[in-house]
């Protein structure tokens, strides 16, 4: 579901939208917990070495960590190999963050 401006926190510089007040309240109070991994760019593209957006319906939950994907095309690569993939952007995130933005 679409979040609305009306409910909104910010974490990490980004601001999340939320369809419900309880739910950004839930949200607010264990943010870690929920937002994506790689500050929310691409999974992939982060195991590849690089930012990337992301589309947000392009996502996997894992261990219950969110990972977001470029697009559609590029979930169904990440979803190849899952483990494989987020061991590498474990070990690329470092490098990758501080690249500028996409």
């Amino acid at each position: 579901m679409k979040g609305s401006d009306k409910y909104t926190a910010t974490y990490r510089g980004a601001k999340f939208h939320f369809a419900s007040a309880a739910h950004r309240d839930v949200f607010a109070a264990n943010p870690g917990h929920f937002a994506p991994q790689y500050d929310g760019y691409c999974a992939f593209g982060t195991a590849q070495g690089h930012k990337a957006s992301t589309e947000p319906q392009a996502f996997t939950v894992v261990d219950n960590k969110l990972y977001l994907n470029y697009n559609d095309s590029v979930l169904k690569t990440w979803r190849q190999d899952v483990s494989g993939y987020i061991k590498k952007a474990e070990a690329n995130w470092d490098k990758v963050r501080v690249q500028p933005d996409p």
